[in-house]
C-alpha cells in the first residue's frame, strides 16, 4: 500500500518481537490493561521501511468474534490513510481465520475514529456507559469532551 508516496508493509508481530509501547499507549493509557489483553492477542503493525508507524491489535472474543481492543498510528502519519489500512488488514486476517463478526470498542469522545470505524462498515451495537470513568484513574479528555462511555462498534466479515 502507498499512504501519501510513502510505501506501507503490514507484518505480524511474533511473541519474541518488541513491543511498541510508545504506539499502544496513545491508544490505551493504561499499561496494565494493555498487557492483560497483548497476551491472548495478535499484534499487527504497519511499517515504513524499518520505522513502525501503526500498530492494531486483535483479541479473540469468541470463537467466531474478534475485537480491534487497541489502534494507533504516529501522529505524524495521522490522516493519511494508515489507521484505514491497518482495519482493512485485519479484516482480512479475521476472515481467513474463520471470524463472523469484528468489534471496536471507543471513547464517546472519540470524534475522528467514530467517522473512521462508521466509514468502514462498523456500526454501533452497544454503549458501556461510564467505562472510561470507572477503569481509569485519571480522566481521559479528547477534542474538548471527557471520555466517559465506550461505544461499541461492530461489523458483519463477509467473504
Amino acid at each position: 500500500m502507498t499512504v501519501k508516496n510513502q510505501h506501507i508493509t503490514f507484518a505480524r508481530l511474533n511473541r519474541e518481537d518488541e513491543l511498541p509501547y510508545e504506539l499502544l499507549l496513545l491508544a490505551d493509557p493504561s499499561k496494565d490493561l494493555v498487557d492483560k489483553y497483548l497476551e491472548q492477542s495478535d499484534i499487527f503493525t504497519a511499517k515504513q521501511i524499518d520505522e513502525i508507524i501503526g500498530v492494531i491489535v486483535l483479541f479473540p472474543l469468541t470463537a467466531e468474534t474478534v475485537e480491534i481492543k487497541n489502534i494507533a498510528v504516529k501522529p505524524a502519519f495521522q490522516g493519511q490513510g494508515t489507521g484505514s489500512y491497518l482495519i482493512k488488514n485485519v479484516i482480512r486476517f479475521a476472515l481467513l481465520n474463520g471470524y463472523k463478526t469484528i468489534c471496536i470498542g471507543t471513547a464517546n469522545s472519540s470524534v475522528g475514529q467514530l467517522y473512521l470505524y462508521q466509514k468502514l462498515g462498523f456500526e454501533i451495537t452497544d454503549i458501556k456507559r461510564n467505562f472510561f470513568t470507572d477503569n481509569y484513574a485519571e480522566p481521559i479528555y479528547e477534542n474538548g469532551i471527557q471520555a466517559k462511555h465506550m461505544l461499541v462498534l461492530t461489523r458483519p466479515l463477509i467473504a
